[in-house]
Order: C-alpha cells, then structure tokens, then sequence
C-alpha cells in the first residue's frame, strides 16, 4: 500500500511538472541571468519552454568545432574507374616525404542476397582487398598495389578485407580492418582482423584469429535469413563490430569500433547505431571491451583523433546525435560540442596535422562517394571553420553589413 501511495504521489508530481507555472515545486528552479536573456532570446523568465531550459544548460556556446566542407575528384590511380569499387580510406600518414592511403578495393557489380550466396557479390565491400596507394601533394595518387587480401577457404577471412586503418607506433606500422567469412547471408557475424609491417610498403603479417568479435548474447529467432527476427537483442554489438581504429592513448591502445545489434530497430534518429572501445596494452592485443560500453548514441563510420589529452570523434548517418562532434577528457565519456551539417562520409583523416588546433584536423583528407549503388571512388575533402554569415557582396564586419 505504502509502494502504491508512493507511486501515485510521484505520477501526480510528473504531471504536475508538465505545466509551465514557475511555482511549480517539483520543478528545478533555473537562474537566468539578463546577459542569457538577451543573447538566446528568451523573451519573459518567468516563462520558460522546455526548449529554452535545454538551452540554458547547454555548455557555453562557441563557435570553434562548427565548419564546412568541399569535395574535390583526385588525380591519377585514385580518380573514378568504372567497373572498379575503391572506398573506406585510412587516416593518411607521411613517411619518407610521401602520403600514404589504405582503401577498400573490389571489381564488378553487386548481386545482392538471394540468388548464390557462395558466388555472388551481396554489397559493394564483399570480395574486397585492402590496397593502397602514395602520393607526393595529396592530390594525384599512385596505386601501389594489394596490401592484404582475403584468407583460404575456411578462413575467418576467406570472403572479404575491408574498412581498414592504420596506425604507426615505435617503427611498426599496424592495419586494423573488418573480415568476414564465406558464406555471407544477412546473418554472418562480422569480426575485426590486423596486419603488421616494419615498412609502409610490407610485406604484413595477419593475426592467426580475430583481435575483436562480436558480444555473444543475442538469439536469433527461428532460422530464416532474417536479420531482425530475434528472442533476444543482446550487447549493442551482439551482430557486427565494424569500422576499427586503433588510437595510441594513455599508454595503452584505444580500439574504436561500430556495433551493429541483432535486431536493429529504427528508431527516431534511423538506424540504431552505436559506437564502442577495447583497450590492450600491446598493439597486437589482447584488446578488451570497455565496461561502460556503448560510449555513443549515434554514429557510422568511426572517425576518432588525439585532442588535447582526449580524444575528438566525429559521428555521422545514423542515431539521434548524427552529424555532431563530440570531445571526451579521457576517451570514454564523450559529449557534443557541435552540430556539423555535410559532413563527408567515411573520412581518412590526415594524422600528419596538428589535432590540438580546433576544426584543424578537419583541414584535408580523403573521402568517399558512391558515383552509382555498384561503384564508389576516393576524393579528397577540405574543411574550415564557419564564423560568420553575410549577405551576398557584404563584406563582414564593415559598417552598415546587412547579414543574412
């Protein structure tokens, strides 16, 4: 009865809480300042929506991580070629003088699910090899060759390599990437493998197993190809880990990565995507998954980078927090600190910038773009900080602008 009385007393606040009456007291009183006043607008404190109390909360506002971007087609070996599929580029590094890039690489159109799973190619980054590529400007690239490709029959990696990154630490350079196993239906598991070289150029050494794996604590319902039929969800990643990059932090080596869930929903920011971190002590592993995973509401490809002693994330396409940056003090708990409109997808940051500089990472890098379904090619994007807005053939700043 107690529990009973205690519930409807506190059903009776909430509802009580939902009308805009200032003496409400079941309501936190919020002090308003009158310089808040005037620069969000707010028009009467004594009457505040639920809008204008959000942003009385918000951190302070600056104008430091909001930009835009351009993209541009590249010259040489990197430039549109029909018939072939290359996407998903690494983070660039420098050695020796020249820009390095790892990418997705794969041939002929895709066949899609239902017809030979065995032969057919079901999505773009099926049937692909990591390849790379150099460049002396950043702008006309020359193709090297095949990196790492796909493992023997019966290998955790026997149908395709794909979605890599790299990471150079003390001489050794290290690439993380996505691998699937034949045969590839709307059920297959995703893993991540890693390569490891003393030269930019090779030869790499695979890992003999999976330096991540799915969480193994969803159940899927009944046994039809059917991807959102599920008794049980399970972890945010219980179905695919995609997307990895390993950034030296602290000491130790963050593994970021994309969780896909058995059974994901679309919810009211899209596809239910979350990102999460592993963390070893040795490049190679053993990497172990981070308690407070998920560390993201929202996001696709993973795009992280050192910030001054933290860790910066870009977060795109899917989930309620889509299309933000989000900054973390200690690579874990991450908070938005802007909203970025057009961001370009699967971003290769260049690692030769200074990342302490705010938008700076953002300067240029590599992108890719999808010319049909079939057939994706790199491009390089610019970024820069937007800080005003003006009317056409206003100069900013000048007496009597008029801004738009």
């Amino acid at each position: 009865m107690k529990l009973l009385i205690a519930t409807i007393l506190m059903i009776a606040c909430l509802a009580g809480c939902q009308a805009p009456q200032n003496d409400n007291p079941c309501e936190e009183e919020l002090v308003v300042t009158d310089e808040q006043m005037d620069r969000l607008g707010i028009t009467n404190k004594e009457y505040l929506s639920a809008a204008s109390k959000r942003a009385l909360q918000w951190p302070e506002l600056t104008n430091e991580w909001f930009g835009e971007f351009k993209v541009y087609d590249l010259k040489g070996d990197l430039a549109y070629e029909e018939g072939v599929v290359r996407r998903d580029p690494s983070a660039i590094i420098q050695v020796d003088g020249k820009y390095f890039v790892w990418y997705s690489k794969s041939v002929g159109p895709t066949d899609g699910f239902g017809g030979d799973i065995e032969n057919d190619k079901v999505f773009p980054w099926d049937r692909c090899d990591i390849w790379y590529a150099t460049s002396d400007d950043g702008w006309t690239w020359k193709e090297e060759g095949m990196a790492v490709g796909r493992g023997e029959k019966g290998a955790y990696d026997d149908r395709s390599v794909f979605t890599t990154e790299i990471m150079e630490h003390e001489g050794t350079y290290y690439l993380t990437y996505q691998t699937i196993q034949s045969p590839y239906n709307v059920r297959t598991k995703n893993q991540i493998g890693l390569a490891w070289a003393d030269s930019p150029h090779g030869p790499w050494t695979k890992s003999e197993e999976p330096i991540l794996s799915p969480a193994d604590n969803g159940v899927w319902k009944g046994t039809e190809q059917n991807r959102f039929l599920v008794e049980k969800k399970g972890d945010f990643d219980s179905h695919k880990v995609h997307d990895p990059c390993i950034i030296p932090y602290q000491g130790k080596f963050y593994l970021y990565y994309k969780g896909e869930q058995m059974g994901e929903e679309i919810t009211f920011g899209g596809r239910q995507i979350r990102h999460g971190v592993a963390i070893a002590d040795n490049p190679k592993g053993p990497y172990v998954k981070s308690k407070y995973n998920p560390i993201s509401n929202s996001g696709h490809e993973i795009c992280v980078w050192p910030y001054k002693g933290g860790i910066g994330s870009l977060i795109t396409t899917d989930g309620p927090e889509k299309n933000t940056i989000q900054l973390s003090p200690d690579g874990i708990n991450f908070e938005i600190v802007a909203v970025i409109p057009g961001a370009p997808h699967a971003i290769g940051l260049n690692r030769t910038l200074d990342t302490d500089e705010p938008f700076n990472v953002f300067k240029w890098g590599l992108t890719h773009q999808y010319k049909t379904y079939d057939y994706q090619y790199i491009r390089r994007f610019e970024g820069k900080r937007k800080t005003t807005h003006v009317a056409k053939g206003v100069v900013a700043g000048k007496k009597g602008s008029d801004e738009d």
